[in-house]
């Protein structure tokens, strides 16, 4: 039996119960909307996304749903 494996599971498992321990400096994701798929950035407190309504107006929903997804785990 792997005990160092077992060890560190059961802090993976603490580590991801305690949201707080996780800092996001930058992420990118894809997201499908209902016509075309979108990519997503959050770097240094910023979102960038590559819809057309995001380039006017500087959020959108796919960022807003990043947002939701990962409530209280990013900076104000």
């Amino acid at each position: 039996m792997d005990y160092a494996l077992i060890g560190k599971i059961e802090k993976a498992k603490i580590y991801s119960e305690e949201k707080d321990r996780i800092n996001f400096d930058s992420f990118s994701v894809n997201i499908t909307g209902e016509n075309n798929p979108h990519h997503v950035e959050f770097k240094e407190g910023d979102w960038q996304c590559d819809c057309d309504f995001f380039t006017t107006r500087g959020y959108c929903s796919h960022t807003m749903a990043m947002e939701r997804v990962l409530t209280d785990m990013l900076p104000a």
